[in-house]
């Protein structure tokens, strides 16, 4: 039976718009922190699963597998990508987003430059499944880095005073008054009038 790749493409692409679809409202919800960083974790079970059907010698369950597999594979890269703009614009000042987004952009792009002859080179020297283990370790301890370097005091809404703006300011729209200003919570960017909070609201 022809099993053509473009099938297996065509699931690569379902999953990464079922992700897609999905998102904007997910995060309305839960943080990026949470779901990117299950993305990251997530793509390490993915690299385990495809090892497992890589060293399989044979059956006729290996190719629903497999698609179902590449599927997963696409979602949890939507889920690591996707929120990876919103990150960015919370993190940087708006006259400096722009430079984020080109460091962002071209990390990257060297991380793909130097994976992408990796897997091609471990393939054809060492085999397949070698190429599966070396990147599934590679991708695992990426995300038990940034697990580490994001802490979880960074990613939710942080309450806080504006104490220099006045009433009928349109950031103010629902914030309550209280000693000093006014207290409302968001999530918080590097702009002008979130530089320099007073304290955090109680």
């Amino acid at each position: 039976m022809s099993r053509p790749p473009s099938l297996a493409l065509g699931c690569y692409c379902g999953g990464s718009m079922l992700v897609a679809l999905v998102l904007p409202r997910a995060l309305g919800k839960v943080t990026d922190r949470t779901v990117m960083l299950c993305g990251a974790l997530l793509l390490s079970l993915v690299f385990a699963a495809l090892g497992g059907i890589t060293a399989a010698g044979g059956g006729g369950w290996r190719w629903p597998a497999l698609l179902g597999t590449w599927a997963v594979f696409a979602a949890a890269c939507s889920m690591v990508l996707t929120p990876t703009g919103r990150l960015i614009r919370r993190s940087a000042p708006p006259e400096e987003r722009t430079s984020a987004f080109a460091a962002q952009f071209s990390l990257s792009r060297a991380c793909w430059l130097l994976t992408y002859p990796l897997a091609g080179w471990l393939g054809a020297v060492a085999g397949l499944q070698a190429a599966v283990i070396a990147l599934g370790a590679i991708a695992f301890t990426a995300a038990l880095i940034a697990v580490g370097l994001w802490p979880s005091s960074d990613a939710g809404e942080k309450p806080h005073v504006h104490s220099d703006l006045t009433a009928d300011h349109p950031h103010l729209a629902g914030a309550a008054k209280v000693s000093g200003g006014w207290s409302h919570s968001h999530h918080t960017a590097p702009d002008p009038l979130h530089r320099e909070l007073v304290h955090s609201a109680p």
